[in-house]
């Protein structure tokens, strides 16, 4: 398959996606005025603007990660990357816990596309879905082979959740996310193939709390 990162998270690229029945409510809710918030089915380059004020800014410690950060360029991969922590606040069964799990799980792939290491981000999603498999292998094929990634770090300043109190189903979310540009290379250094563009879109996320914790049931890019 081409060696292309589908925008994840991040910017989350997903062509294809079965969503729950919930979204037609969630993408109803993107709608406002004349200009719809939510980007066009071409998201590269479109811009995102999700209704909620609210931030969430997911904790970072460099455990597992001695020594100094540096991200990636031409001379090589980024070394020690900071491995996302999940906050305390994520655990818990509440909007304000699922706005910081839904930080936290764009952080941790966001590690995954710096690393190459997609173990945190694995823990806690659905890994069956197509567009899951898809983004899991795309990290693993732009760092086979002595290659790796430069650029493309994830965030999301926007994570605008629909809460139904008591209910026992899946929560769903609107979450802007940004990401850089990435750049692309081989175990020689040499350009792969084209940069892709920084990208500032619109993604729908549905979230069930399972066994104590928060898991990422689906996921995709809002269009129309």
């Amino acid at each position: 398959m081409p060696r292309v990162l589908y925008a994840f998270l991040l910017s989350l690229r997903a062509r294809t996606l079965v969503l729950f029945v919930g979204i037609a409510m969630l993408l109803s809710g993107c709608q406002g005025g004349s200009s719809p918030s939510a980007p066009p089915s071409d998201i590269s380059t479109t811009t995102a603007s999700p209704t909620s004020s609210e931030s969430v800014t997911p904790v970072l410690a460099a455990s597992g990660s001695p020594g100094v950060y540096k991200p990636a360029d031409a001379n090589g991969r980024a070394q020690n990357v900071p491995v996302p922590v999940m906050p305390e606040l994520a655990k818990e069964n509440s909007k304000a816990g699922l706005e910081a799990f839904i930080g936290y799980w764009y952080a941790t792939y966001s590690y995954a596309i710096e690393s190459g290491d997609l173990t945190e981000w694995t823990k806690i999603t659905n890994t069956t879905l197509p567009v899951a498999i898809a983004h899991s292998d795309s990290v693993r094929q732009n760092y086979i082979e002595g290659r790796w990634l430069a650029g493309g770090r994830l965030t999301t300043p926007v994570v605008d959740v629909t809460w139904i109190n008591g209910a026992a189903q899946i929560q769903s979310a609107k979450v802007q996310v940004i990401q850089e540009a990435i750049q692309y290379y081989d175990a020689v250094g040499t350009k792969g193939q084209a940069d892709s563009a920084a990208t500032n879109t619109a993604d729908a996320v549905f979230s069930k709390f399972v066994e104590g914790r928060w898991q990422v049931a689906d996921y995709g890019s809002i269009v129309g």
